[in-house]
């Protein structure tokens, strides 16, 4: 006896799981990495990533997460002359 998995309507999935799917090599390549830096990500847990029956995939939202949370905004200072 085979038992199927239910099905969730797509209005159900997290906003990070919608959209597309990139493999491993397309988000290193986004990320100009080596495969092995997002397949660490997935290791460690550090980012989103969705199980396609065998095959692991990254949504594209995931991505854009994680480059966000690692900007770094620049500081701005405003600088003084020296009086003479």
């Amino acid at each position: 006896m085979t038992r199927k998995a239910r099905q969730e309507p797509v209005s159900l999935l997290p906003e990070l799981a919608r959209g597309r799917l990139l493999t491993v090599e397309e988000a290193a390549e986004r990320l100009n990495t080596t495969p092995r830096f997002p397949r660490r990500l997935i290791e460690e847990r550090r980012i989103a990533f969705v199980h396609v029956g065998r095959n692991v995939r990254i949504p594209e939202a995931a991505l854009d997460a994680f480059i966000a949370a690692g900007l770094v905004e620049p500081v701005t200072t405003t600088r003084r002359r020296r009086a003479a």
